[in-house]
C-alpha cells in the first residue's frame, strides 16, 4: 500500500504540478550526504511517519454477496493508516525554492483526496476514498525541527503532506449454501433393506452411581466379557 501511494504522488506531482519543468522528483531521506549528491533542482517527498488512524477503525464484518444475493464471503473492515511526507524544494537560490513550494502548495490544496485515476494496484481495487491534507500542524509528539535534527540537517521550509490510505484486511470465505434435500429410507425392522448401510453409533458408557466407593470396576476386555455373560457387576478383587 505504501509504494502504491508513492506512485500516485509521483504521478500527481510530476505530471500535473511540475510538468514542463526540469525539476527532478525524489523520495529519499534529505540528509547532508544526499544534498551533496544533488546536481539539479529537486523536489523531495520524504516519508517520515506511518501510524494507524484509530478514528477510522471499525468492528464487525462486511458481507460480500453474489448476483443472487447469497453471501459468498465475509471481510474484516479495512484499516486506515496516515502516511506523513516531508515535502521540500532544493535549488541554488532560496527564492526559487519558495516558488516551487508555492506551486506545490497550490496544486495540493486543490485535492482533498488522492485522485482515483492516479491510484494503482490494490489501493485502486478497493475503490475507497483516500483523503489528503497539506500544511496541517503536526501532532505535538512529532515536531518538524526534531525530524530535521534526526536527519542531520538544518531546518528548511517544507510542506507536511498526510495521505490517509486504507489497507485491505483478510477475507473469511463463507461455506456454500446447502442445496441437497434430506433423503430418508424406511423398511421393516425384521427384514433389513438389501444394500442398506447400517451404522452403529458409539456413545459413552453411563456413569454407574451404584458402585460402592473403593470397588474397582471392570474395563476393556473384562467389561466386554461380563456384558456378554450378563453379569456386568464390579470386579471385587484382582487376579488370583
Amino acid at each position: 500500500m505504501i509504494h502504491e501511494v508513492d506512485e500516485a504522488l509521483r504521478g500527481l506531482l510530476a505530471e500535473e504540478m511540475l510538468s514542463g519543468t526540469d525539476v527532478q522528483l525524489a523520495f529519499d531521506a534529505p540528509t547532508r550526504e544526499w544534498e551533496s549528491r544533488r546536481n539539479a533542482p529537486t523536489v523531495n517527498v520524504f516519508l517520515y511517519d506511518v501510524r494507524e488512524e484509530m478514528a477510522h477503525r471499525r468492528e464487525g464484518r462486511i458481507e460480500e454477496c453474489d448476483g443472487d444475493g447469497v453471501v459468498v464471503a465475509e471481510h474484516r473492515p479495512p484499516r486506515y493508516f496516515a502516511l506523513s511526507y516531508l515535502v521540500t524544494a532544493w535549488t541554488a537560490q532560496p527564492q526559487d525554492e519558495h516558488r516551487l513550494l508555492s506551486v506545490l502548495l497550490a496544486g495540493l490544496v486543490a485535492h482533498d483526496v488522492l485522485p482515483a485515476d492516479r491510484m494503482i494496484g490494490r489501493l485502486a481495487a478497493l475503490g475507497l476514498t483516500v483523503p489528503m491534507s497539506v500544511a496541517v500542524p503536526p501532532a505535538r509528539d512529532r515536531g518538524l525541527a526534531d525530524i530535521w535534527s534526526a536527519l542531520g540537517g538544518a531546518l528548511k521550509p517544507s510542506l507536511d503532506l498526510v495521505v490517509t490510505a486504507p489497507i485491505a484486511a483478510s477475507a473469511t470465505f463463507a461455506a456454500k449454501p446447502v442445496t441437497d434435500g434430506l433423503l430418508l429410507r424406511t423398511g421393516d425392522r425384521t427384514e433389513p433393506v438389501a444394500g442398506a448401510e447400517t451404522r452403529r453409533l458409539r456413545h459413552p458408557e453411563p456413569v454407574d452411581t451404584t458402585t460402592p466407593i473403593g470397588v474397582r470396576r471392570a474395563r476393556g476386555t473384562a467389561a466386554e466379557r461380563q456384558r456378554r455373560q450378563g453379569t456386568g457387576g464390579p470386579v471385587r478383587g484382582g487376579r488370583r
